[in-house]
């Protein structure tokens, strides 16, 4: 056999393109090169592929081996190509001796008995499979497009992978075991996959907040319908406490979500556990654009994709760069972000919840009934224009967090987490099973359908549309918010004071 193709993975973003690995073995002096714009990793595993076939007891054939990694045009990185170049080796070499394949080859050049393998894998210098980045984005490119299709991986990724439902997923040690199976000496067994965790992290109760009962309806609402929230207010009234307890009231996530975040998470090299807990991530201000949006010359996800169906926590929102800021914008409209290079263009998932807070000017102190603000006017209005108009305007519920009247001990315990979260997770399945979304995602022409108005609630709407400047974005997303205000009250049409009640939470830190 002088020729052979086998079947692998690239990464580019989040997608998972597949790969042709075409290995020729021809006459002539010992030569061993690679193409199919490859870069410095793949072109290390002729290396890497060599001493693994020698230190496995096989032998490297002498002759001209040339590897093609098709099509040519998709970039190829990491060392994931070393295993199915090792195993095209010792097939042009005659030393995998599959049934049949040795004797004819298919048109297209695939041997029958490989058509349907997927393998992906670095190999050590002596042999041994070692973890591969990016395998569970593999795994669920593999089972949306090749569905009948086995996927050949490193043990030690291959539990994670089996979580992946439509494929079935074999785990190796070395290639020496991959050829063993190969060779139907020693079959590998399909990987089962263990259960997944209900509750990885132990969010804090929701009881701990006393009184504040608006940011606590408006918390409630935001978790409810998936609204984006800005909780605006003096140091110490309980802003980040608030924040801290959204995740608590959130539902799990379903297993095929919880497959998506841990296939981010392990895109991005962030050690993670396979849980239902939502993501809450909650980066400092000083981080970097290409940290929180994403990028780098081999793009990486950034802290919005690593919150996908979760929670993304900006404390002090003003102190964040202001590229950061802005860039917040299509994420929070679209729902994913894109980023562009020379020689690609990727695409990471950010359908996350924003969550941000800010104080009312650089003291703090500002609008304070006892405390006396430090602060210019100039100096207010400056600070507070940091949040520019269109990101607030995108942003669904904008609060402000206003001192208690009574002393804090004299406050009665509020509800708990798990209280709130009944009345969300009914609110959940109530919007699921009416739209397939949650109230915030739903898209213009949903909102003609889904969110029908009486009568009263319009001419409310025409009222307040006359009497403050109220842009139309403004408007549908003041909808959305009513609309889950309904949800809660059990009610199928919005009527005139769901309309008003969301429209109160249009407050704007000026």
């Amino acid at each position: 056999m002088s020729l052979a193709v086998l079947l692998s993975r690239s990464l580019v973003g989040f997608d998972a393109p597949s790969v042709r690995v075409e290995i020729h073995l021809a006459r002539g002096l010992p030569s061993f090169g690679i193409v199919g714009l490859a870069d410095a990793e793949v072109r290390e595993s002729r290396e890497r592929v060599r001493a693994a076939i020698l230190s496995s007891g096989f032998e490297f054939p002498l002759g001209r081996l040339t590897v093609n990694l098709s099509p040519a045009d998709i970039p190829k990185e990491s060392g994931r190509f070393d295993l199915p170049i090792a195993v095209g080796v010792l097939l042009v070499s005659g030393q995998v001796a599959i049934p049949a394949a040795s004797h004819r080859q298919e048109a297209s050049g695939d041997a029958p008995a490989l058509a349907s393998l997927v393998l992906a894998g670095e190999l050590s210098l002596t042999g041994t499979l070692v973890p591969t980045r990016g395998v569970l984005a593999i795994a669920l490119s593999v089972a949306r497009t090749h569905r009948s299709a086995t996927l050949l991986v490193p043990s030690q990724d291959a539990v994670e992978a089996s979580h992946v439902p439509g494929i079935k997923v074999l785990g190796a040690n070395s290639l020496a075991e991959v050829v063993a199976h190969l060779n139907g000496v020693s079959p590998l067994h399909p990987v089962k996959p263990f259960g997944m965790t209900e509750q990885q992290a132990e969010f804090p109760c929701l009881s701990d907040v006393r009184g504040q009962l608006l940011a606590r309806r408006a918390l409630e609402l935001a978790a409810a319908g998936g609204h984006s929230v800005l909780l605006s207010g003096t140091p110490g009234i309980g802003k980040s406490m608030l924040a801290k307890r959204l995740p608590g009231i959130l539902p799990n996530l379903t297993e095929d979500e919880a497959l998506e975040v841990a296939a981010i998470a392990a895109f991005a090299g962030v050690s993670q556990s396979m849980t239902l807990a939502r993501p809450f991530r909650a980066p400092h201000h000083s981080a970097s654009l290409a940290a929180i949006i994403g990028g780098g010359i081999k793009p990486k996800p950034g802290e919005v994709s690593l919150a996908h169906r979760g929670v993304l926590f900006l404390d002090e929102l003003p102190e964040f760069d202001r590229r950061v800021r802005e860039a917040l914008r299509e994420p929070l409209e679209n729902h994913e972000i894109a980023l562009a290079r020379a020689n690609m263009k990727v695409t990471f998932p950010a359908n996350f919840q924003l969550l941000a807070t800010m104080n009312p000017c650089p003291c703090g102190w500002h609008g304070h009934a006892r405390r006396v603000c430090q602060c210019r006017l100039e100096q207010v209005a400056t600070y507070q224009s940091r949040v520019s108009g269109p990101l607030v305007d995108r942003i669904d519920l904008q609060i402000q967090v206003s001192q208690e009247k009574e002393r804090w001990t004299d406050l009665p315990v509020g509800e708990s987490s798990e209280q709130v979260r009944c009345r969300v997770s009914e609110a959940w399945r109530l919007q699921q099973t009416r739209q397939a979304c949650l109230n915030a995602r739903l898209s213009d022409a949903q909102l003609e359908v889904y969110c029908k108005i009486d009568s009263k609630a319009k001419l409310l709407l025409e009222r307040l549309i006359d009497r403050y400047f109220v842009s139309a974005r403004s408007i549908q997303r003041i909808r959305r918010v009513a609309r889950t205000i309904a949800d809660l009250d059990g009610h199928h049409v919005i009527d005139a004071k769901h309309f008003a009640e969301a429209f109160q939470y249009r407050f704007k830190p000026r």
